[in-house]
């Protein structure tokens, strides 16, 4: 949709935020500005880009309720449907002609001694009625419901199915959402300093007017040397963000199918086990709390690919491609905050929930400046008798392992 008055919109920022905020503006008729430290638009591998290049991209609102409040999963629902709308008005496609965003469920994983984990997060589903008369029911899977939906996860598992959760492509999607951003004028290489109302400035000493002036800038928002707990009067709230490290591993792993994202309850860590393009796996630990950008130690490589082994045994012959850390921006309750004012807009504090989160906070932060037809409304959550029918036993083509590569690509 276009306006008959456009606006000058300023964007600090370009990790997921920031870019499917300049994406979806300059297509409502806007000029869009955007200023990011980064060279330029494409993934860096040294875990010192937006974090959304880092992040496997699993889209499981449920799982979230392990630690997450239910308000996090239902927003993280609706954002589920926000995205099916984003990728299929772009044109661009995902390795071997994936789709950006593929939702064919996600499983629930947990050894017999850990199932209470699950069943924690079954609990806090069944305790939270605005969740339960909405979001799809969990399933519990038998050894051979288990087997028929992923046949290379280890037999004897504690497992769910959660019904329409997916996976986005991260460094796809965000490569076309700058490729496809109407006439935006990307200002790579440009440090911002302060975002105020109307003007963005950056470290050259420039101020830039604009109508709007958006601060989608992450951990690169906080200009304190250390984050504080609570922010001084008149201090935004950003100088209280921290950095809470996330560890990956992509693994080539030829042979193994996994069609869909498994998240693992484990006694250590919650581990996240995310098919992707070109045989790849990707593994990650869903949080540390630490600031340290240093590589991914030994330990905890270690601990990683084991428990991921300890599901997926044909990962012993699967070769480590690639080990990355970067910094999740968080607010000291972990939940993600947004104050407007007359032409300034800061959005940040995602967490560890970029991906899941940003269409919907986006959507109803646009809303609050008046600008909120740049993004479809927030879809209401169908109730359960309405629900387009979902079935554990629907088995898509694989990301990884039959197929791949040889016209085993699926379509959403």
């Amino acid at each position: 949709m276009t306006m008959s008055t456009p606006l000058h919109i300023g964007i600090a920022g370009a990790g997921v935020l920031g870019r499917l905020a300049a994406w979806a503006l300059a297509r409502a008729g806007h000029r869009v500005s955007v200023w990011d430290p980064a060279s330029g638009p494409e993934p860096r591998s040294d875990g010192r880009g937006p974090a959304g290049f880092t992040a496997a991209g699993m889209l499981s609102p449920l799982a979230e309720l392990d630690h997450a409040e239910p308000a996090i999963a239902l927003a993280g629902w609706q954002g589920l449907a926000l995205w099916d709308t984003v990728a299929a008005q772009l044109a661009a496609r995902g390795e071997n002609g994936h789709p950006l965003v593929r939702r064919h469920g996600s499983l629930l994983l947990a050894h017999g001694p850990d199932a209470g984990a699950a069943e924690r997060v079954l609990a806090r589903l069944r305790a939270a009625p605005a969740l339960h008369a909405v979001l799809p029911v969990p399933e519990s899977l038998s050894r051979a419901q288990l087997a028929e939906l992923e046949p290379d996860v280890l037999p004897g598992l504690r497992a769910w199915y959660l019904p329409s959760e997916g996976q986005v492509l991260p460094a796809d999607m965000l490569r076309a959402l700058a490729d496809e951003a109407p006439g935006v004028a990307w200002h790579w290489g440009h440090r911002v300093t302060a975002v105020e109302p109307g003007a963005v400035r950056t470290a050259d000493g420039q101020r830039h007017p604009c109508d709007w002036a958006l601060d989608l800038r992450g951990l690169g928002a906080r200009q304190a040397d250390a984050a504080k707990l609570h922010a001084e009067p008149g201090e935004p709230f950003t100088e209280t963000l921290r950095g809470v490290r996330g560890e990956v591993v992509t693994l080539h792993a030829p042979g193994v199918v996994l069609r869909r994202p498994m998240r693992l309850l484990h006694a250590r860590h919650r581990v996240y086990v995310v098919p992707r393009p070109g045989e790849r796996i990707v593994i990650g630990a869903s949080e540390v709390e630490s600031e340290d950008r240093s590589p991914v130690s030994l330990r905890s490589a270690v601990e990683l690919m084991a428990a991921a082994h300890s599901v997926l045994p044909g990962l012993a012959e699967a070769r480590i491609l690639h080990l990355e850390t970067n910094l999740r921006p968080a607010l000291p309750d972990n939940n993600p905050r947004c104050e407007v004012e007359p032409g300034l807009l800061r959005l940040n504090g995602l967490y560890r929930h970029g991906w899941l989160l940003s269409p919907a906070l986006l959507v109803d932060a646009l809303a609050r400046t008046g600008l909120a037809h740049a993004l479809p409304p927030l879809p209401s959550p169908l109730p359960r008798g309405e629900r387009e029918p979902t079935s554990a036993t629907q088995s898509p083509s694989p990301l990884v392992g039959e197929g791949l590569g040889r016209g085993g690509a699926t379509h959403v």
